[in-house]
C-alpha cells in the first residue's frame, strides 16, 4: 500500500469515513445540546491544507517495500517531521482553541484504556477509524479524543463506531498508546447506526 493510499485512506475518515447518520439521544440529552461535529473540525486549518497537499515523494513509495510498512512509516514520519510540513501535520497537537469547552457529539471507533473493578470502561480514545492506536499507528494527536466516563460501560465489539457527546477541552493527554489533544468527559454514548 503506497503512501499516497493511507493518505487518501485517512483523509477519507477525516472527511467522513464514518457516514452521516441519526442517532438517538438518551432521554434526559435533548438533540440540540450537542452540536454534531466532524474530525476535520478539530484540525487548525494550517494542518489540514498540509494534509490535503501531500508530497509528491509518497507516489514513490512502491507497495511492499519496506518503506511501505507502518512501523517504518511511523518511524520516517517522526524522524522526517522536523523538516517536512506535511510530516509535522502527522504528528501535530495543535488544536482549535474555540473548540475548548464547546459541547459536541462525535461519530468515532473507541480504543480501551482503563476498567473498573466492573470491567467497565472508564477511558478511552475516540479516534476518527477503526484500528487506530492497535492495529494501525495512531492519527495526529489533534484526531484524537481522552474521554472519561465515570460510570463506566461496556461494549461488544472495537469495530462498531459510537457517537460520544460530551464537553471537549484543549488538554493534551499522553500514554503509552497516542497522545490526545482534546479531552472529554462523556455525557452519553451510543452505537452509531446507519
Amino acid at each position: 500500500m503506497t503512501g499516497r493510499v493511507i493518505v487518501c485512506l485517512y483523509l477519507t475518515c477525516l472527511a467522513g469515513g464514518v457516514a452521516h447518520a441519526e442517532a438517538t439521544l438518551s432521554e434526559t440529552t435533548k438533540p440540540g445540546d450537542f452540536k454534531t461535529i466532524e474530525w476535520v473540525d478539530l484540525i487548525p486549518q494550517d494542518d489540514l491544507d498540509a494534509l490535503l497537499s501531500p508530497p509528491d515523494y509518497l507516489d514513490e513509495i512502491a507497495d511492499g517495500s519496506p518503506e511501505d510498512q507502518m512501523s517504518n512509516q511511523l518511524q520516517a514520519t517522526i524522524t522526517a517531521a522536523a523538516d517536512d510540513r506535511y510530516q509535522q501535520a502527522l504528528v501535530s497537537t495543535a488544536i482549535k482553541a474555540e473548540m475548548n469547552g464547546v459541547a459536541v457529539r462525535l461519530p468515532g471507533f473507541i480504543v480501551p484504556l482503563e476498567y473498573n473493578s466492573e470491567q467497565l470502561i472508564t477511558e478511552f480514545f475516540i479516534v476518527p477509524f477503526f484500528g487506530a492506536c492497535i492495529h494501525v499507528p495512531p492519527p495526529p494527536p489533534n484526531q484524537i479524543v481522552y474521554v472519561k466516563s465515570s460510570e463506566g460501560f461496556k461494549f461488544d465489539a472495537l469495530y462498531k463506531p459510537f457517537w460520544v457527546s460530551g464537553v471537549l477541552q484543549t488538554n493534551l493527554i499522553q500514554n503509552d498508546m497516542a497522545t490526545a489533544a482534546y479531552t472529554m468527559d462523556v455525557s452519553t454514548l451510543e452505537y452509531y447506526e446507519d
